[in-house]
């Protein structure tokens, strides 16, 4: 069943994020993820407004968390520190027919 990783951030220091836009990509590819949205144009309808959203498509849940724990991640999470606010999830998706 797949599983979807859900990112809504706010860039507060936009060079010290370019470095984890640097390292992430690598983790995201280790581990089957297929990004369905980036960033772009969004509307808040609830709630507080963040800027940035990111839906990640993942195999499977045990795939999403272990790319989020993966070496490659964990290097990636150091490079935004202070760079960003960010709450991220990874939820279940629905089986597929």
């Amino acid at each position: 069943m797949p599983a979807y990783w859900i990112a809504h951030v706010t860039v507060t220091d936009p060079a010290a994020y370019a470095g984890y836009q640097a390292l992430a990509p690598a983790a995201f590819a280790a581990h089957g993820a297929q990004f369905l949205a980036r960033g772009g144009d969004n509307v808040t309808l609830e709630g507080p407004t963040l800027e940035r959203h990111v839906v990640i498509a993942f195999p499977d849940l045990a795939a999403a968390r272990a790319c989020y724990d993966s070496p490659e991640y964990t290097a990636a999470r150091a490079a935004r520190a202070g760079a960003c606010t960010a709450h991220i999830v990874i939820v279940d998706g629905l089986p597929t027919a």
